[in-house]
Parts: C-alpha cells; sequence; structure tokens
C-alpha cells in the first residue's frame, strides 16, 4: 500500500503536448525570421501608404497647386482651415451628418438585429437578405436611384405621396431638408451590414444569461439593459467606429445627388478635399483639410474605444 501511494506521489507533474510541428524555437532566431516574412507587406505599406502619407503632409504646408514652383507657407493653410468661414463651415456639415447618421442607423441596425434574432419569426432568412442587399449596391448608383425617385416631376415617390395628398417637392434643392435626405439614403445604403453584425454578436450571447435573468424576475427591458448590451459591447464599440468613420468620409451620395448645394449645406470635408485639390488645384488647403479629418477621426476613435473599454471592465 505504501509503495502504491509513493509511485503515486512521486509522479511527474502533467505537461501539456507540443504544439504541431514541435515546441518553438528560442527566441533569438524568431524575431529576424518573423521580419522576413513581414518584409514584402512592409514594403508594399510603406511605398503606397507611408510614402504618399509623408508627401501629403509636407504639401500640407506648402502653397503646391500641382503647376510650378512650391513655396512654403508653415501653417498657413491649417489656420485658414479654422478661420475661413466657408472651409468652417463645411466642418459643422460633417458633423451634423455624422450625428444624424451614426446613432440613427445603429438604432435601426440593432432593433431590426433583436428582431431578426426571435425564433418565432417566420423568413428570418428572407428579411435578413433583403434588408442586407442594399448594402452590396454602389453608393453611387443607389444616389443614382434616388435622384430619380425624388424628382418632383418624374418622381414614383412624389407621386405616391401626392395621391395620398403629401406635397413633398424638391427636397434636394431645399437647405432645410437637403442634409436629412442624402443621410436617409445612406442609412438606407449601410444599415443591413451594421444588423448583420449585430445579430452576429446576439447570437454569441448564451443563452444561459437570460434563463438566469428571467428567474430573478427580469422583464424584457431589464434583460436588453442588463444582459444584451453589455455583452454586445464589444460588437457596438466596432459598429460605431465603422459608422463614424464612413460617416466622417460622406461622399457619393453627396456628390451624386447635390453635388455640395443648395447654397453649401451639404458642403462635408471630403466634398471640399475634392474641390479644392482637382478642381481649385488648391493642394496645399486640400491636404490640410485631409489632416484634419485625419486627426478628428482618431481622436473620436480613442475616446470611443477608452469608453467601450472602461465600460467592458466595469461589466467584468
Amino acid at each position: 500500500m505504501t509503495t502504491l501511494t509513493r509511485s503515486r506521489t512521486s509522479r511527474r507533474p502533467y505537461r501539456p503536448p507540443a504544439p504541431l510541428g514541435g515546441r518553438p524555437r528560442s527566441g533569438t532566431r524568431r524575431g529576424p525570421l518573423a521580419l522576413l516574412f513581414m518584409l514584402p507587406a512592409l514594403v508594399v505599406l510603406i511605398a503606397f501608404v507611408g510614402w504618399p502619407m509623408l508627401s501629403a503632409l509636407r504639401l500640407s504646408f506648402t502653397n503646391a497647386s500641382g503647376f510650378g514652383l512650391e513655396e512654403w507657407v508653415g501653417l498657413d493653410n491649417y489656420i485658414q482651415v479654422f478661420t475661413d468661414p466657408r472651409v468652417f463651415a463645411t466642418l459643422g456639415n460633417t458633423a451634423l451628418y455624422t450625428v444624424l447618421f451614426t446613432p440613427t442607423a445603429l438604432i435601426a441596425a440593432l432593433l431590426l438585429a433583436l428582431l431578426l434574432t426571435n425564433r418565432r419569426l417566420l423568413g428570418r432568412g428572407f428579411f435578413r437578405t433583403a434588408l442586407f442587399l442594399p448594402f452590396i449596391v454602389s453608393l453611387a448608383v443607389a444616389a443614382f436611384a434616388w435622384t430619380y425617385l425624388l424628382d418632383p416631376q418624374v418622381g414614383l415617390l412624389n407621386f405616391w405621396l401626392r395621391s395620398v395628398g403629401v406635397q413633398l417637392g424638391n427636397v434636394l434643392q431645399d437647405p432645410a431638408l437637403a442634409m436629412p435626405t442624402v443621410v436617409l439614403v445612406a442609412i438606407w445604403k449601410n444599415f443591413g451590414f451594421y444588423m448583420v453584425i449585430f445579430i452576429a454578436g446576439l447570437q454569441e450571447i448564451p443563452e444561459s444569461l437570460y434563463e438566469a435573468a428571467k428567474i430573478d424576475g427580469a422583464g424584457a427591458w431589464r434583460r436588453f439593459v442588463s444582459v444584451t448590451l453589455p455583452q454586445l459591447s464589444n460588437t457596438l464599440a466596432f459598429v460605431v467606429v465603422f459608422a463614424m468613420i464612413a460617416a466622417l468620409q460622406a461622399f457619393d451620395q453627396i456628390y451624386v445627388m447635390t453635388g455640395g448645394g443648395p447654397y453649401r449645406s451639404t458642403q462635408t470635408v471630403v466634398m471640399e478635399i475634392y474641390q479644392e485639390g482637382f478642381k481649385k488645384l488648391d493642394l496645399g488647403l486640400a491636404t490640410a483639410l485631409s489632416y484634419v479629418l485625419l486627426a478628428a477621426t482618431l481622436i473620436l476613435s480613442l475616446i470611443q474605444f477608452r469608453f467601450f473599454g472602461r465600460r467592458e471592465k466595469d461589466i467584468a
């Protein structure tokens, strides 16, 4: 008995099996080897991303036009971005577009995702596919289609509304309605993509959490606030940042539907970059605007990641 006990206690501690391909080698050779494998991708990134960004940064401190000599103007272009009323107004339009687009698209996507994950709903696959299809269509093509739908003379939408006594008018030429109209087109185009991401996140939530909440007497709203939202924090962070970046880069449907008008009411930063750089040939101001937009995007993204990261720590 004592011999058996000694043999059991003297056994070596369990060691997990080595990974496939053998145990990893010492770290002295892994660094150069990993760098060798990364070298082709690094060369492409430096050549097509890093160098153009540095060249654009240099241009933002000049009065470059693409022709003739360039003169160093220092921070004049950046000062003009925040002091020229016409240019500064585009920052306000972009902020308005972002505020209108991001929460509306996210709320619509989340509500539909909650509806389409209900097992009692028939035809869930059909509705998911139908709502996702607009995302596949090019935004420029969708903008052309909506432009004709909203046309006050031949548009089907105005025709249908007139039949029930509603006169919509030419919303794309109304300074008060043009921005909400292009935002609605962008929401119709993109919310299906966000909905699919939310559906994937909802399907990863353990059903046992909802059952435990029901046992504790939590109603539908309480389960949504205490279970669904905390479990969707990472998914929500990704979708918020993705939607916000898409809103800050709004260009396609604005260029097709309004061209920045009427009276520059839909003129966003990217539209201004396009007009300053390619029409007025003021490459210095255009690149300065580009870097202001890049800085704003990075700052907002970091704030949101910090906010959601703190929420995740509080939940944990």
